[in-house]
């Protein structure tokens, strides 16, 4: 088996339309693709990173919160990587985005800060 990348990271929202102002409009990803399936009663929206990169958001009705604190099992977060976290974070906080202070990862060198989506998703800025 050979994997070559990761194709796309799907996350579940509980206000499809203030999620989607947040991926498409603050993050700036490109919208591919939207879709309502009405057997479900959910939103499905394609997007995507200027790599290539693509981040599935779905609503459905009634989905349980995910626990963060403590950190539960699964996937802990998602990051993105920008040229400069300093001029991302400005960027975000001018949007009205609570943006942790930057940190420099121990092991790469790499600065790096943490900010959330609507439903308090981590998401991270990584420099690279």
């Amino acid at each position: 088996m050979k994997l070559t990348a990761i194709h796309h990271a799907a996350i579940i929202c509980s206000d499809y339309a203030a999620s989607k102002r947040f991926y498409a409009e603050v993050l700036g990803l490109k919208i591919l693709a939207e879709n309502f399936r009405a057997q479900r009663n959910s939103y499905k929206l394609d997007l995507q990173l200027p790599d290539g990169s693509q981040v599935e958001l779905f609503s459905f009705p009634d989905a349980p919160p995910r626990p963060s604190y403590p950190e539960a099992r699964g996937l802990r977060h998602l990051a993105f990587v920008t040229p400069s976290v300093e001029e991302a974070k400005a960027y975000l906080e001018s949007q009205g985005v609570a943006v942790e202070d930057i940190r420099v990862d121990e092991y790469t060198g790499k600065r790096f800060t943490f900010f959330a989506d609507p439903d308090d998703l981590p998401l991270e800025l990584y420099e690279a």
